[in-house]
Parts: C-alpha cells; sequence; structure tokens
C-alpha cells in the first residue's frame, strides 16, 4: 500500500481571494514588547463626546437586535447635514459602505481607481470582487485630477478619492473635484471618502453632498472614527442618489450597526461643539508639529501640507 496521503476534496477558494492580504493594522507595540505612541490609525487624543460617553453607560438591551435602519441616527445625521434620511446609510464604519460601492458597481476584469497614495483598504476591496486597482500619478504625494483622468479607461467601473487623503492628509477643493467628475463618464461611480472632513477649516468644503444630491453617480461616505472619537463603536454613514442607496441597503449586513453605537453617535451628533473642540486642537498641534520639524532644520524631511490629522 501507498504511503502516499489521500487528499480529502474541500472547498476551493477564488483565486483573488487567495492572493489577497489580510488588512494590516497599525503596531500598537514594539517588537519587544514596548508600549508604542499609536499614531497610524488616527485615533481621537481628546477621546470622545461626553453625551456619547453618557448614552453608552445608559442601560442598552444586548438581547436585543438594534433598528435594523438606524433610524434616529440616520435623522440626526439628516439634520446636523441638511440631507433627507432617506438618502443616508449606515454601515459598520464607512468601510463596510466603501467595500459595498465596490462590490455593487465593480467585479472581475473591471478596474477601480484610486491616487497613488491612498487609503490602504482601497487595493483589498477591489481584490475582494475580482477588479484590478489601478493607481494614478501623484504630484508631490497630493492627488492631482489630470493624472486620476488619464488613467481612467473602459474598464473603469468606480473612482475611489480620499478627500482629505488618507494617510497623506492633502486635499482637492471643490473646483478640482467638480472638474474630475464632469470628466468621468457617467457609467462611473466617484466615491469621496470624507472620513477626515471634519478637520478641515469652517470655510473649506470639497463640494460633495452638493454633488451627492444632484448626481447619479456620486457617493459621500464618512465616519465617527476620527473627530468624533468613536472609533471603537465602527459606525459610518454615506449618501447619494437614491439607487446608490439602495445598492447599498442589498448588500450591507442585516442588523449591522450596533445599539450602543446608534445611541452613541445620536449623542455625539448633539455636541458639535466636542467636533469643534477636536478640530481645533488637531489644527494647534499639526501647527506645533510643523514648526518643530522646522526647528530641525530639515535635513531632507518637510512636513506636507495637511488637512487631516
Amino acid at each position: 500500500m501507498s504511503d502516499t496521503p489521500i487528499l480529502e476534496p474541500r472547498p476551493v477558494l477564488k483565486p483573488w481571494i487567495a492572493s489577497i492580504h489580510a488588512y494590516v493594522p497599525g503596531k500598537s507595540k514594539a517588537e519587544d514588547g514596548r508600549e508604542l505612541v499609536k499614531l497610524s490609525a488616527n485615533e481621537n487624543p481628546l477621546g470622545c463626546s461626553q453625551a456619547a460617553l453618557k448614552a453608552l453607560a445608559q442601560g442598552h438591551h444586548p438581547n436585543l437586535y438594534p433598528d435594523p435602519d438606524a433610524t434616529r441616527l440616520r435623522e440626526a445625521i439628516g439634520a446636523v447635514h441638511g440631507i433627507d434620511p432617506s438618502r443616508i446609510i449606515c454601515g459598520t464604519g464607512s468601510g463596510e459602505l466603501l467595500h459595498g460601492a465596490v462590490q455593487a458597481f465593480a467585479g472581475s476584469g473591471d478596474e477601480v481607481l484610486a491616487s497613488r497614495y491612498s487609503f490602504s483598504l482601497y487595493p483589498l476591496l477591489a481584490a475582494k470582487v475580482g477588479a484590478r486597482i489601478v493607481f494614478a500619478d501623484d504630484v508631490d504625494y497630493a492627488q492631482d485630477v489630470d493624472a486620476l483622468l488619464a488613467a481612467v479607461t473602459k474598464r473603469t467601473r468606480v473612482v475611489l478619492l480620499d478627500n482629505p487623503n488618507n494617510p497623506v492628509g492633502t486635499w482637492l477643493p471643490a473646483g478640482e473635484i467638480a472638474r474630475l467628475h464632469a470628466a468621468l463618464p457617467r457609467d462611473v461611480l466617484l466615491v469621496i471618502d470624507q472620513a477626515y472632513a471634519e478637520f478641515l477649516a469652517p470655510d473649506e468644503d470639497d463640494g460633495g453632498f452638493g454633488l451627492a444630491a444632484a448626481c447619479d453617480n456620486v457617493l459621500v461616505t464618512r465616519t465617527f472614527s476620527k473627530a468624533y472619537g468613536l472609533a471603537g463603536e465602527r459606525v459610518g454613514w454615506a449618501t447619494g442618489a437614491q439607487h446608490l442607496i439602495d445598492a447599498l441597503n442589498r448588500l450591507r449586513g442585516a442588523f449591522n450597526v450596533s445599539e450602543s453605537g446608534q445611541k452613541a453617535a445620536v449623542a455625539a451628533l448633539g455636541d458639535q461643539q466636542f467636533v469643534l473642540q477636536s478640530r481645533d486642537h488637531n489644527a494647534r498641534e499639526l501647527a506645533r508639529f510643523c514648526d518643530a520639524m522646522a526647528a530641525l532644520g530639515n535635513h531632507g524631511i518637510r512636513p506636507l501640507p495637511s488637512k487631516a490629522n
């Protein structure tokens, strides 16, 4: 009898899934076990709103499912941003909604376009559906509209634009976003990932909400993880044309946003003063960091102009 082991049949992994490397978050400890000051996750150093903490401390019911439609949360988001709640969808962080957008409109043989320096999750989103990620050239680490447009092909289905950029912090103003959208084919979805938008100055707006309200091929995503300080609750949201929201609702998880996450986010929306404090604190510390870098005499290292944290 042969000693060669007999391999039992087993489920065969899709080849494009086998090629994926799992998302790698920033390290919390050094190789020798020392605690690190963790900057890569961009967690809010001020914590979160006291109103959100109070909402989390109040009794909730872990034996009950949360509101599957996040009705109160969508209404609260709509009230703050002047958006019809029916055009808002909530997700397990904005990542779930970014994944849904790519899954809904791209597939095997298609292309998903992003800038060279952008959110490290984007290649995974494309790979999960068998699409190819295409990176457009940057200009001094910043996203460039002309380079993005030059990279569009007949296979392009989704453009992922993090604005402000993650991780670089550069930003495209409304005129550049409008120029990009105007030149894109109408059957290409433009996703504007505004995870860091709350850190912008009051007079800075990339026009994303206006495009999402007026156009059939623009989706804007946001998160409560950064300026609101609710990263652990995993709450994000998106807005766009009704057909885009309907598509994402078909793909999102059932009961995807926890009860505690919904309550904390609603309370956080009611405390915009905390968001302003987070923005102002970030602006002060960013300026202090840049001054400290300049005082070192450069030595070939320079901070890039950043609109984020």
